[in-house]
């Protein structure tokens, strides 16, 4: 039977019906020769070549019936099989058909209903796994996935472009992976310490970005895997910090408005009681009073504008017509065309942002028919459209402290100055997703470039 095993089970079940059948008639040919009647005897012996006639057709009679009867088995197994191979190589859109006996329809039946099954979670995990990877892609927290020799295996858009300006890393040792790449990048990827380190702008010496590095590490299909994530922490910080300014703020303003109230109702008390005396000393003590506790008013104002600054309420505005807003007030020179599409934005705490800049400009001692505004379409880190304003004046400029300092509140180079006009700026326009910079030009004089995402313009 061990020879039988390169057969097919339908072969074997033939040879195995014509073996039973052909031992069943050799068993009665001998009982009749040994039991029977010496008549019986010579007639079979007389007969011989018809009994093996006879013999051998019964046997061709049985097979041909044998393999009649396990045909649609020998059918369904080998689709069986196919379907199973199919199986094996991560192929589950083969159906077979349902053809024999109830007991291999069912069967069949069984394996359509799980390779439905296996298509519909095949598809399930692949949608998945497509949103999965398009929110990975989408995040702007560089994503790096190492295995256990610190070679690439996954990486996210975000990390194509801080290492190597948007081309494929996957493959890339971690080593070349950091060539080129500045010093603080590369001691901050070495260290197997999570932590805070800084990048310099290349845009912008003095803009320095704040990251955080944290690590991961799990064991998959018997081997280590490491994850590094980067996350910009710039503006996080600075809307804990700005958030902390505010709070301060609002308690300054709450405890000062609460004292000059009542300063300036008994101001007016005092002018009531002594307005029969007409003494010039009073005039003047009240004059002063009430001169210092109106200014005093406005300070507190100013501060709890900063304090309390709404969320931008966005609306379509026409570039033509808030230019011409803007010249009512200061004096510039407008570089190149407008953008031909609308802009759409909070026209009031924009138009805030750009008067204060021109103002600025008109304040930096520069010749008034140097400062200049232009509109142009923008992109920022190679993957954000956007809108960018440049303003530029030709006055001295500022110092690289200045620069460092000139967006923080509270700080001001002037000497009645309430540090909150750059400050409040950023907060608008960092309200807006967008961002400031302020750098010197080659020749003398600053730029502001304010840049506002696409999606704060569409």
């Amino acid at each position: 039977m061990s020879k039988l095993s390169g057969f097919s089970l339908s072969v074997k079940l033939v040879f195995v019906a014509v073996l039973v059948s052909a031992c069943g008639l050799l068993l009665a040919l001998s009982g009749m020769l040994l039991l029977g009647s010496d008549e019986l005897q010579q007639e079979i012996v007389g007969h011989s070549k018809m009994l093996g006639a006879i013999f051998v057709v019964s046997l061709i009679a049985v097979a041909m019936l044998s393999h009649f009867c396990t045909r649609s088995l020998a059918t369904s197994l080998k689709a069986l099989e196919v379907g199973l191979l199919n199986f094996k190589d991560n192929d589950f859109s083969v159906n077979i058909p349902l053809s024999g006996d109830s007991q291999l329809k069912a069967l069949a039946s069984l394996f359509n209903e799980s390779a439905q099954t296996l298509r519909r979670e095949r598809q399930y995990i692949y949608q998945r796994e497509l949103l999965l990877d398009k929110v990975i892609q989408s995040s702007p927290n560089v994503m790096l996935l190492l295995d256990d020799e610190k070679r690439v295996i996954y990486a996210n858009d975000a990390a194509r472009h801080l290492f190597n300006q948007g081309v494929r890393i996957e493959g890339m040792s971690l080593t070349e992976l950091l060539q080129g790449s500045s010093a603080e990048l590369v001691t901050a990827m070495q260290n197997p310490k999570e932590g805070l380190f800084s990048l310099g702008s290349d845009t912008d010496e003095n803009d320095a970005q704040t990251w955080h590095l944290s690590r991961g590490q799990f064991l998959l299909n018997g081997q280590f895997h490491h994850l590094i994530l980067l996350k910009q922490m710039t503006r996080e910080l600075n809307r804990q910090e700005v958030a902390v300014w505010k709070k301060v703020i609002r308690i300054i303003s709450h405890e000062l408005n609460n004292s000059v109230a009542p300063i300036a109702s008994m101001v007016n008390s005092g002018r009531m009681i002594t307005k029969d005396l007409h003494d010039p000393k009073l005039e003047l003590i009240f004059n002063t009073i009430e001169d210092r506790t109106r200014h005093l008013s406005q300070f507190i104002f100013n501060y709890a504008r900063f304090a309390k600054l709404p969320l931008p309420t966005k609306t379509t505005v026409d570039w033509q017509t808030l230019i011409a807003q803007l010249k009512q007030h200061y004096q510039f020179k407008l570089l190149g065309d407008l953008p031909e599409t609308q802009a759409s934005f909070d026209l009031i705490q924009m138009e805030q942002v750009l008067l204060n800049l021109l103002k600025n400009a008109h304040e930096s001692g520069s010749d008034l028919s140097e400062v200049s505004l232009e509109v142009k379409d923008s992109v920022f880190s190679e993957q954000t459209q956007g809108i960018c304003i440049e303003i530029n004046d030709a006055g001295s400029g500022m110092s690289a402290d200045v620069l460092r300092q000139a967006l923080l509140p509270f700080y001001s180079t002037k000497q009645s100055g309430t540090g909150l006009g750059l400050p409040l700026c950023r907060e608008i326009i960092e309200a807006h997703d967008g961002r400031i910079s302020l750098h010197n030009r080659e020749d003398k004089g600053l730029c502001v470039s304010v840049w506002l995402p696409q999606s704060a313009t569409d």
